[in-house]
């Protein structure tokens, strides 16, 4: 899914390899495109919060290896 405004200023939306004047969607497509749109930025943030926890857990592993190196 992808919005571009095209030379007359009406915003359109590209899906699925077709082209959509925004302006002349029904509300309810309008809603159904917010909502993805929604759906796409928390998926984003989620995976963005999945990297930092993944690193957070490596440091972790990398000071418990480090703690327990003179442990015998």
């Amino acid at each position: 899914m992808n919005e571009n405004q095209n030379d007359s200023g009406n915003p359109v939306l590209t899906f699925e390899g077709k082209k959509y004047f925004i302006n002349q969607l029904s509300k309810e497509i309008k809603e159904s495109i917010n909502a993805l749109q929604i759906a796409e930025t928390q998926l984003k943030m989620h995976q963005d919060t999945l990297k930092l926890l993944t690193i957070s857990r490596n440091s972790i592993a990398n000071q418990l290896r480090e703690k327990l190196k003179n442990i015998e």
